[in-house]
């Protein structure tokens, strides 16, 4: 009777396990939207600062050059102060876009900051059946993350206003993301960083950004994933105090790898802080034992090269060089 109950108590165990490994796998998989093909249309819109269209003819042109139709957002030309309209205006235009199935791709023509001002007022229910794919940085780091968590995969590129600036191979690496050719990166070792081999889930953003919407319905568990992180134009001790914030909930318990991109135009006191945002960075990673990039080129800078997150990533960290490879 005794070894009986022990088998079923075992059952149900392996039962139990069973359940939580689905749930957790169900968890990982995410949806990869439809790459795009010659003829499709991309849709560009602002969902945050106020831009005009003359400064986005280099990135229509570029996208009619790979093949691709154009469609421009009544928000474009469109201004509320710093904002590209009102809140109202912006939510609609993105709405109109996501739901219209003739547009594969939404991109964001510049960033600063506005996105959450519209997240909440955006119903996902058609896009969560027709996914596509969302792209940009910075401010749209909101979207990334809110994606993210209905198991949907986000390009982290460069910004359409981006392309006059842009660097070759941030142009280039924007385009294979979209068509669905492979991304795969080599770059210069750093001296802050930490050597490992890992795979996991990418995600992350624009560090001010992920810091904002923590205890949001935005914000992402970074458990088990790989993070990476950039920056502009922020105080050093606001790095230091959004990162120490960070540590001290415990956001990057469990965080499998970090990659730190641009830490641009940072800024300092009269009294300087003492260290720069690397360094902060560096002394933050310290107590832990996962693999850092730092120096990775993403981010506020010309070498924007284009991300998937959502995407499962190898990298391996050596004292020569840093491969990045997406699956």
């Amino acid at each position: 009777m005794k070894s009986r109950c022990m088998s079923q108590t075992q059952r149900l165990t392996l039962l139990l396990l069973l359940i939580l490994f689905q749930q957790s796998y169900s968890q990982r998989k995410m949806i990869k939207p439809e790459y795009l093909q010659k003829g499709d249309t991309v849709g560009i819109l602002a969902t945050a600062r106020k831009v005009d269209l003359a400064s986005l003819k280099p990135a229509i042109k570029l996208l009619e050059s790979w093949g691709l139709n154009v469609v421009v957002g009544k928000t474009i030309g469109k201004s509320q102060n710093q904002l590209a309209g009102p809140d109202w205006q912006r939510a609609t235009d993105f709405q109109e876009m996501i739901d219209d199935p003739s547009i594969k791709a939404v991109w964001a023509a510049k960033g600063g900051y506005g996105t959450v001002r519209i997240i909440d007022r955006v119903n996902f229910s058609n896009f969560k059946k027709k996914p596509k794919w969302i792209c940009g940085f910075s401010d749209v780091t909101v979207l990334h993350s809110h994606l993210n968590n209905m198991g949907i995969e986000t390009i982290h590129s460069l910004m359409a206003l981006s392309v006059a600036n842009a660097s070759p191979a941030a142009i280039e690496s924007f385009r294979k993301s979209l068509f669905g050719e492979k991304l795969s990166y080599t770059v210069a070792a750093h001296a802050f960083n930490r050597s490992g081999k890992v795979s996991g889930e990418l995600v992350g953003g624009n560090l001010s950004v992920l810091y904002s919407i923590v205890g949001s319905e935005s914000e992402i568990d970074y458990k088990g994933k790989i993070l990476f992180i950039e920056d502009l134009d922020e105080y050093l001790y606001h790095i230091d105090r959004m990162m120490m914030n960070l540590k001290r909930n415990n956001y990057f318990k469990g965080v499998k790898a970090v990659i730190v991109g641009g830490m641009t135009s940072m800024n300092d006191n009269d009294i300087p802080w003492g260290s720069n945002a690397d360094e902060i960075i560096r002394d933050i990673f310290k107590d832990y034992n996962f693999p850092v990039i730092f120096n990775f080129p993403a981010g506020h800078i010309k070498d924007n090269r284009a991300l998937i997150f959502g995407r499962n990533i190898a990298i391996d960290v050596n004292a020569k060089e840093v491969t990045v490879k997406f699956d």
